[in-house]
């Protein structure tokens, strides 16, 4: 899509307005700091007041806004199954259709890194998107089914639903959406990336294991059939498999492809090679929690230096859990509690929260856990021990700001997290209440998406990965088979290293 260009002439008296009209902006910036710095936090109303297309409610919950979507399930667009073989000729004539349309965009003075990003949505049958969408509304209310520890179902795949939010906001009629920063094409040579919208959190709970890996055994398939995909190997197409489980077994054919995660780290979750952030997007759970607005803030009564509620026996890097509760139980004003995330739990886990100025956020089954965005939805300051997290957006947010990291080994030292806490003044924690409300619609999804909410900064993230993505299409389609110039980007710590 080419970006449109307004041209003007001046004549000579607008020539002469021009250093009054830059100095009338120049000194307006003072001012325009004031008022940004002392803007207050908005509620859930007020935020969709200022944000939304008007008359149009915004949904933050998964099931009120899937209602929604799932009544205008009709699509108008034809599947883009693959019914013949594709050959190369195919694949060749896509490729010159998109340089065509790269090379026209540029020729034509338009500006590439100006325009929004274009996004193909594939239309995939139903059996990977609708027929699962379904399947979890229809039983959200009684689903029986729980892991090991007591969590329900429904809200392990509520914490991993950013695939839904993103092609919820990318099906969305035009005039419905608030992001101008990504349109979405209906031709695929006119396509920057492709979305995979197969709902892999919800395929791995809600069907049982032959059935699953037989949905991704197709999926797979149906994917990598595409001219598109056939053509770049996938690194322009978008797969969300936000679960460490998710899509486990099918997607290291798909390793070239942007993987949509909530961390990464090698071994046991992700082999060398599949992740590394230069391809990849890391992206925040949906928090657990409800969100305390401005009035919710204002009233909380922050008694508790340090909160933590959870399960402190944990495998692999959560190992550090248990040592954190033996030497942070017993102290005056600090509260570690052994906790599961059933109903009754979420409630002691959002009350705690609420009257704490510290919450601990320790590694789990995985460095990151929803703990991180529940304590950053209740204005509770995270204490972070988790020495391999990976945090969504860090292109665009300073996490110092609002959020404290300790390593393990010294929080791990009988006495050492508690005198660091207790040495920082009421003005310095007012300063990192006052940011994290600030931060805190970063991580609110919603439908439609907001300007500066996770969608947002979602696509924000992929822009600036845009020309690496196009150099490694490029650079795959001319290097010869002989060449021993592998490219990767692939930055792991050399273990020699100190």
């Amino acid at each position: 899509m080419a970006t449109k260009h307004l041209t003007s002439a001046y004549g000579f008296v607008n020539h002469l307005r021009i250093p009054l009209f830059f100095f009338i902006i120049v000194s307006s910036i003072p001012f325009c700091l004031i008022f940004y710095a002392f803007t207050p936090s908005f509620s859930l109303s007020e935020l969709a007041t200022v944000h939304a297309t008007p008359d149009l409610k915004v949904d933050y919950f998964l099931v009120a806004s899937l209602k929604k979507v799932l009544a205008n399930s009709v699509s108008e667009h034809p599947e883009d199954t693959i019914r013949d073989n594709v050959s190369e000729q195919d694949v060749r004539l896509l490729d010159d259709l998109v340089t065509d349309g790269e090379e026209q965009l540029n020729f034509a003075g338009g500006d590439w890194f100006l325009s929004p990003i274009r996004v193909y949505v594939y239309n995939m049958p139903s059996k990977f998107t609708y027929d699962l969408l379904w399947l979890y509304y229809n039983t959200y209310n009684d689903t029986p089914s729980r892991k090991a520890d007591g969590t329900p179902v429904h809200r392990i795949i509520e914490q991993h639903s950013i695939d839904y939010w993103l092609w919820a906001d990318l099906i969305a009629p035009e005039n419905e959406r608030t992001l101008k920063n990504v349109v979405r094409v209906y031709k695929k040579e006119e396509a920057d990336l492709f979305y995979i919208p197969f709902f892999t959190t919800m395929c791995f709970f809600l069907l049982e294991k032959q059935q699953r890996e037989t949905l991704y055994t197709e999926a797979l398939k149906w994917v990598t059939d595409q001219p598109s995909w056939k053509r770049s190997e996938g690194r322009d197409h978008i797969l969300p498999i936000h679960h460490p489980w998710s899509f486990k077994s099918a997607r290291k054919f798909m390793k070239h492809a942007i993987w949509l995660i909530p961390d990464m780290v090698y071994g046991f979750w992700y082999k060398p090679g599949e992740v590394y952030l230069e391809k990849d997007l890391i992206l925040p759970y949906v928090a657990n929690l409800d969100f305390c607005d401005s009035e919710c803030l204002s009233n909380a009564n922050r008694t508790i230096l340090l909160f933590f509620r959870g399960r402190l026996k944990r495998s692999v890097g959560g190992k550090i859990r248990g040592k954190l509760g033996s030497v942070l139980t017993g102290i005056n004003d600090v509260v570690i509690e052994e906790g599961t995330p059933e109903d009754q739990g979420r409630a002691a886990a959002q009350s705690g929260m609420r009257r704490s100025i510290f919450c601990l956020c320790p590694a789990g089954d995985t460095p990151s856990s929803a703990r991180l965005f529940d304590a950053i939805f209740s204005g509770c300051i995270p204490v972070i021990v988790s020495d391999e997290l990976e945090l969504p957006f860090e292109g665009i947010i300073d996490y110092r700001r609002f959020v404290l990291f300790v390593s393990s080994s010294d929080a791990a030292k009988p006495g050492w997290l508690i005198s660091y806490l207790r040495s920082f003044s009421p003005a310095e924690i007012k300063q990192k209440q006052t940011n994290l409300a600030k931060h805190a619609r970063h991580f609110l999804y919603s439908h439609p998406a907001q300007p500066m909410g996770p969608e947002d900064l979602a696509w924000r993230m992929i822009a600036g990965k845009m020309v690496n993505i196009k150099l490694h299409i490029r650079r795959s389609q001319r290097v010869v088979n002989e060449s021993k110039s592998l490219c990767t980007c692939d930055c792991r710590r050399n273990p020699n290293n100190s």
